[in-house]
């Protein structure tokens, strides 16, 4: 993975976390979804979380390095 692809890929995790998020509240408001799914998809979205935030941490630089 190249550093210049890093903007890229990140807001590629952004969307698919966005759209999983939008997924669970449709599930959730049907009523009658299937709780292991539900569980998959919420660990699915917490991993793009920590997905994202690393990446978002490579592309911002530590100011007090």
């Amino acid at each position: 993975m190249n550093d210049d692809d890093l903007p890229e890929i990140l807001n590629m995790l952004k969307a698919e976390h966005r759209r999983l998020d939008a997924e669970i509240d449709i599930m959730r408001g049907a009523g009658n979804c299937d709780p292991l799914e539900l569980a998959r998809m919420k660990k699915r979205k917490l991993g793009l979380k920590d997905e994202i935030q690393s990446l978002s941490d490579r592309l911002v630089p530590d100011i007090l390095a």
